[in-house]
């Protein structure tokens, strides 16, 4: 055999047995897919190490943006920015708890609020992949009670069920009231017996609407046959090894809960929508919201398939550059590119979530003492991507 034929018999073999190796690992990861306590495990990734001067390089930058927008002051804020899996910056200061002098640190659990739909998402997902439901299955075939044909569990995803916001049905004494705690199980009776006409005919409108995922809580606790805080544990948490994380519920005590404020340190109460979760009531911090990052967007972190409908846009009725996936919010360009994050408000707190999986970066800031600068920090996406934003855009009012 000349030295040719040998070159390319190299190649080939090469070829076959990579070939074989990711047909083995595809099956593997199929295999754990259908295994909810493991489908969360990432599979190692062969991302480069930063160099020591591509950490100083982006720090500098980040922390110059960080003081311009946020100030030198004391503030309340949880903040990391990753690129590869790796911390390139981080910064923790303010109060956890102001009436009992304690600071905010790297492992104080701080409530993400609305980017609580993300993890909901996560989980109805990994349910998916692991066949214990279909995406377009009608929420009525789990809950047979439920009086709207047309609303399926993508619907809910995406926010186009047509529901109304329980948040603002639940506010009438007539139907609830604002004097006694209201459950996920207490929503969904007053949907079975209060006749909530619905806005609009599913998938006709985009609405984000936190109904949506309080639902989308009771499928997995239907389907898994756990409360939602032991189905997130399982599936997600302890997997990924999330030991700051948990979810607040009705059984939780009020003394878990890390108190958020209003401007000079006014301290808000808990009032009758604070257990309800799925569309908020987790508690975590940026070092746990990285790993869970680093599993969401790991190869095999979910099917291709599955991959494609969860990052794609469905609501274009009408013309702009912000939609949503299923559970994750994007800006779309005409340019083709696309930013994929979460934010989130409850009281006192305000979250972002930035995740960037083509450069495998991470931007993540959350408050308990409210502040919309939280939604500024998007603009570093700038740092790791070809992203239309300048570092001194306006202020962005959002949630």
């Amino acid at each position: 055999m000349n030295l040719i034929k040998q070159t390319i018999y190299c190649i080939l073999l090469a070829i076959l047995v990579q070939g074989c190796k990711d047909t083995v690992f595809e099956k593997k990861a199929e295999k754990n897919r259908s295994n909810l306590a493991y489908a969360m495990l990432p599979p190692d990734e062969d991302l480069p190490k930063l160099s020591p001067e591509y950490r100083a390089q982006k720090r500098k930058e980040i922390e110059t943006f960080f003081d311009s927008n946020f100030g030198t002051s004391f503030e309340n804020i949880s903040f990391l920015v990753a690129k590869n899996g790796q911390i390139v910056y981080e910064k923790y200061e303010g109060y956890a708890n102001k009436e009992q002098n304690e600071l905010i640190t790297a492992n104080t659990p701080l409530h993400i609020a609305s980017v609580t739909k993300v993890f909901t998402a996560s989980a109805v997902l990994k349910l998916i992949d692991a066949k214990k439901i279909g995406l377009d299955d009608n929420f009525k075939k789990y809950f047979p009670q439920f009086p709207y044909d047309d609303v399926t569990i993508r619907t809910l995803l995406n926010h186009r069920s047509g529901l109304k916001k329980y948040n603002y049905f639940c506010d009438d004494a007539a139907i609830w009231g604002r004097t006694k705690q209201l459950t996920n199980n207490d929503l969904l009776q007053v949907i079975y017996t209060k006749n909530i006409p619905k806005e609009y005919k599913a998938d006709t409108h985009f609405s984000y609407n936190n109904t949506n995922y309080a639902l989308l809580a009771l499928l997995i606790e239907k389907v898994t046959g756990m409360k939602y805080k032991e189905a997130m544990k399982k599936i997600i948490f302890e997997p990924l090894e999330m030991n700051n994380t948990y979810v607040f519920d009705e059984n939780s005590s009020e003394n878990l809960m890390t108190p958020s404020y209003k401007g000079k340190y006014r301290k808000f109460g808990i009032d009758f929508l604070d257990h309800v979760y799925g569309d908020k009531n987790i508690y975590s911090t940026p070092r746990d919201l990285l790993k869970f990052d680093n599993a969401r967007n790991a190869s095999h972190f979910l099917s291709t398939a599955l991959l494609k409908e969860m990052y794609k846009g469905y609501s274009y009725e009408s013309k702009g550059i912000k939609n949503y996936g299923l559970g994750i919010r994007m800006r779309e360009w005409e340019t083709g590119q696309k930013l994929y994050y979460h934010n989130g408000w409850w009281h006192g707190n305000t979250s972002s979530y930035i995740t960037m999986p083509k450069e495998h970066a991470v931007i993540i800031a959350l408050s308990n003492k409210f502040n919309r600068k939280t939604y500024q920090l998007k603009k570093l996406s700038v740092l790791f991507g070809d992203y239309p934003f300048t570092l001194h855009d306006s202020i962005v009012k959002e949630e």
